[in-house]
């Protein structure tokens, strides 16, 4: 939670584990990305030598990105007010306010635990915007580890099945644990829909039964389901500027650009380790063009049409990056930083990669602690600009 992104932190981004928080979780997943990518009107658009079917991927997901605009356009100015518990949550033991400030809090322990620099950022947010927060992201980690932690072998698509009808009680006001409390009184105070939720259920369903993906337009939609979902969930909390002259749906295509970068980015990190584990999270007929195979993939020697390989992934994968800041800056003052500093660190992997002479199988791609800290104030430097400023800046360069 990729992206974990939230919009901004992928859920993988740490590999330990979240037993504390489920009895039973657990098996892995990332995306990929695919070749010449055009944007116009705010809206992704894809043009490539893949068969699109009737309707394409990214045409269904911007179904969805319009039903997200729409429910933010209907509540503009977010009643940020707490509201009586009991109204919402029936559950034994959390009735009253003091509870559920402690789901809160355990929210916030969560996100310092696993997303340290994005936690960080999330102390300069309002005191409600920031506990949200931590609920989505908590969610988001608790469901990627349905099929990629410990566990992954309990997980059947009946869990899933329970896990999903459990989504729905809790943003009906019917939560099962504290966690969960957290996120229905969350859901209840922003314009959150639950489809992006369900979606990345779909993403987890998906893992169970699919290692391989033949193109583009499959990558694209198991990349939404699995990260892009995470920015729809949280641009609702984290509030677009009000000096922002940018569409809605923009804002909302950035950050699903911002999800699918950091996806992407996750696969080009672990491609060895998914070979491991007998998965390759890359486009077969991209592969077969290159002249590469998955027998390539699984012998893990970096050979010059790896390399060329690569560097057409790595350059894709920065062109999401690039959408993707134009719409951070469109976003509440107080919410930039942590999106900032991630989109910046994660996207240093992709350097990372590059350093490591594209040995993605034996070398783990990473950041080190000098480039963490030189990130951060740089990140809060464009987290002060405005909106209209920075997004002149990054068109113009």
């Amino acid at each position: 939670m990729s992206g974990v992104l939230l919009w901004v932190v992928s859920p993988k981004e740490n590999a330990n584990s979240l037993l504390s928080l489920m009895p039973r979780i657990g098996s892995p997943r990332r995306s990929k990305l695919c070749s010449r990518l055009t944007f116009s009107t705010g809206v992704l658009a894809y043009s490539g030598a893949v068969a699109h079917p009737v309707r394409s991927s990214e045409e269904m997901v911007y179904e969805v990105v319009l039903k997200q605009a729409a429910l933010v356009r209907e509540q503009s100015r977010v009643k940020e007010r707490a509201l009586d518990l009991d109204e919402r949550i029936e559950t034994d033991g959390l009735s009253n306010w003091d509870l559920l400030n402690q789901a809160y809090d355990r929210c916030g322990e969560v996100c310092a635990e696993y997303a340290k620099t994005f936690y960080l950022g999330t102390l300069l947010m309002t005191p409600e915007r920031r506990r949200a927060v931590w609920a989505i992201y908590v969610w988001c980690r608790r469901t990627d580890e349905l099929v990629d932690g410990p566990n992954a072998s309990y997980i059947t698509p009946k869990a899933l099945d329970r896990w999903e009808k459990r989504l729905t009680d809790l943003f009906e006001g019917r939560p099962y644990d504290m966690y969960d409390a957290a996120l229905s009184d969350t859901v209840s105070k922003y314009p959150v829909d639950i489809q992006p939720f369900k979606d990345m259920v779909e993403g987890m369903r998906l893992d169970l039964r699919k290692s391989r993906y033949q193109n583009f337009d499959e990558l694209y939609l198991y990349c939404y389901y699995v990260a892009g979902t995470v920015g729809l969930m949280s641009v609702p909390v984290m509030g677009i500027s009000p000096e922002s002259k940018a569409s809605t749906e923009t804002v909302y295509n950035a950050a699903l650009a911002l999800g699918i970068a950091n996806q992407l980015t996750n696969i080009l990190r672990d491609v060895g380790e998914d070979a491991r584990r007998g998965r390759v999270y890359l486009p077969q007929d991209e592969l077969a063009q290159a002249g590469l195979s998955d027998d390539d993939i699984f012998r893990g020697k970096v050979t010059e049409k790896w390399k060329m390989f690569m560097k057409g992934q790595i350059k894709r994968a920065r062109m999401f990056f690039d959408e993707a800041e134009k719409g951070v800056s469109e976003l509440n003052s107080a919410s930039r930083w942590p999106v900032w500093a991630s989109l910046l660190l994660y996207r240093q992997i992709l350097d990372a990669i590059e350093a490591n002479g594209y040995d993605n199988f034996t070398k783990r791609a990473y950041v080190g602690k000098a480039k963490k800290l030189v990130s951060l104030p740089v990140a809060y430097g464009r987290a002060v600009i405005g909106p209209s400023k920075l997004t002149q800046q990054l068109v113009s360069r």
